[in-house]
């Protein structure tokens, strides 16, 4: 995997500030020396110091000005207090070129725009390119997903450079901006879905008769098992599902319930749903 020299600083110790982290040092895709995080939980700076060797930052504009890559991880409500405090700094300037990574979902480029560009003059702007990235908690196991989508400033470098960070988290992709509400309904909030599908197999291997663990083992390893067949044989889902669905059969019973009650129609409702109400978060 390729490296990046630059310094790169990650605003927010939560929980995916820790996956970039973890993910950048595991891969040996940076050095901790190279790494600076910032948050105001003291006790979380001390956990990051001292599992991942990276330097502790309590300001936020501190570690912007030494930093060539800033990635922000706070919540949504933090961020333009957090941007806020950079922007109206008494030293804010953009010397060296700067990379500004978003990870904050529902907040679009053109809100850091504005925060962020606002002080700036037009040649100012072009060196700090804004890259919004939609990435989803498997990457706490470096098997995430991530769409991103980069404004006008950003460079083929700039590009590379944020690709480099995800593909230590998991797989990335590009997209327009406009698709990142997309995005967000199907990749981001994905995992709760396969969690939820989850829970409604084991329930129902309860409600057939079996005991718990019986139930948990074999629906975690049916999944695991259908997945990996899925991607090693390359077929699609729906030829391989019909491969196990013999007619008048305990597979064909199971899909006749599930189509009378409209599941698949269901699951498409509510990942449209999602996408709306991302776009709604958005504006």
């Amino acid at each position: 995997m390729a490296t990046i020299e630059k310094k790169i600083g990650v605003l927010g110790a939560g929980n995916m500030g820790e996956a970039f982290v973890g993910a950048l040092v595991r891969s040996k895709v940076s050095e901790p020396a190279m790494i600076a995080v910032g948050d105001v939980r003291k006790e979380r700076l001390d956990f990051m110091h001292a599992t991942y060797g990276v330097s502790p930052f309590t300001d936020n504009f501190k570690l912007f000005n030494d930093c060539a890559v800033v990635i922000l991880a706070v919540k949504p409500q933090q961020t333009e207090e957090v941007l806020k405090q950079i922007a109206g700094h008494s030293g804010y300037e953009i010397g060296a070129r700067k990379l500004f990574i978003s990870i904050v979902a529902g907040i679009p480029i053109r809100k850091i725009e504005e925060l962020l560009y606002a002080p700036l003059v037009e040649g100012l702007r072009k060196k700090l390119p804004i890259i919004r990235v939609m990435p989803n908690t498997p990457a706490l196991v470096l098997a995430g997903m991530s769409g991103m989508s980069a404004n006008a400033n950003a460079t083929q470098e700039d590009l590379e450079t944020t690709r480099t960070i995800l593909r230590a988290l998991g797989k990335v992709m590009e997209f327009k901006e406009a698709d990142l509400d997309a995005v967000t309904a199907l990749s981001g909030s994905g995992p709760a879905y396969v969690f939820y599908f989850i829970e409604s197999m084991i329930a129902g291997g309860l409600a057939a008769g079996l005991e718990p663990h019986a139930a948990e083992t074999l629906t975690l390893q049916t999944l695991e098992g259908a997945l990996k067949l899925l991607r090693e044989r390359k077929e699609r889902p729906e030829d391989l599902r019909r491969k196990v669905t013999s007619p008048g059969g305990t597979t064909e019973a199971a899909l006749t319930v599930m189509e009378s009650h409209q599941v698949k129609q269901n699951i498409v409702a509510a990942i449209v749903a999602a996408a709306r109400r991302s776009k709604e978060l958005s504006n």
